[in-house]
């Protein structure tokens, strides 16, 4: 099934988001770096390291261009520095947001933070994950995409809102 949804092209938007979780993979603690589209959601891709300060975005972000055909013009981050690293190796001529302003035209991560908050409810539900390159990531993305309806795309799938039926 992964295999086969890496080759659809989403017709995503100009701006992507990209976030890191702590969570439970093999009794011990690990970060889940992800990334997805603002506008449909769609969650585009992700890896697993062992600590947060010290990895490497390049892999993650040349994985995002790649599967999505393009890169965006905006990407909005945290102030981790992987992230700007990656951003200027990867994403050249890219806006890269990564303190979000009080004032003016608001960039922010929350619906990022709303997909770490569904992967913590699946982590605490199966107790931790077993295994780094456990399926269960993979096939929540799969289910995230394509099986479950976001209220905030109108009842659709971000996979819907790409275009992919």
């Amino acid at each position: 099934m992964k295999a086969y949804t890496e080759n659809i092209k989403p017709n995503v938007s100009d701006t992507f988001c990209a976030n890191e979780i702590y969570i439970k993979i093999g009794g011990n603690m690990k970060y889940l770096f992800a990334m997805m589209d603002t506008q449909t959601r769609f969650w585009i891709a992700q890896e697993v390291a062992e600590t947060k300060e010290k990895h490497d975005a390049i892999a993650l972000f040349f994985r995002a261009k790649r599967l999505m055909g393009k890169q965006p013009k905006t990407l909005v981050t945290d102030g981790l520095s992987s992230y700007s690293v990656a951003c200027e190796q990867v994403f050249d001529g890219t806006k890269h947001i990564r303190k979000i302003p009080f004032t003016g035209k608001v960039h922010n991560n929350n619906k990022m933070e709303r997909v770490n908050g569904e992967i913590r409810d699946r982590e605490k539900t199966m107790r931790g994950l077993k295994q780094k390159r456990t399926t269960v990531l993979t096939g929540y993305q799969l289910y995230h995409n394509y099986i479950r309806p976001h209220e905030g795309l109108n009842g659709k799938t971000p996979a819907e809102a790409c275009g992919i039926q």
